[in-house]
């Protein structure tokens, strides 16, 4: 059972975005990230700090994208164990 969890994880992907595709965070499904896109208009040199909360709310969707995946992925196979990470 752990190696397929394990395995799931890995395989998993999540992507999370923001302002409009702009940034977008790739996550497997221990949270791990795997890809970040950023697209040219989202670096204003003026503020930079709008970059940071694009990154910041793409990483939000991603990972909470990977949590419902792994949800529906691990099912019933993890019930009544108290896993970190895991909202099972």
């Amino acid at each position: 059972m752990q190696g397929k969890l394990v395995e799931a994880q890995k395989n998993l992907r999540a992507e999370g975005t923001a302002g409009g595709q702009l940034v977008k965070v790739t996550l497997n499904g221990a949270k791990e990230v795997q890809a970040i896109s950023i697209a040219k208009d989202a670096m204003d040199p003026e503020d930079p700090s709008m970059l940071e909360d694009l990154l910041l709310a793409a990483f939000k969707d991603a990972s909470q994208k990977a949590d419902e995946a792994m949800a529906k992925v691990t099912g019933g196979m993890g019930a009544g164990l108290n896993i970190p990470g895991l909202k099972i």
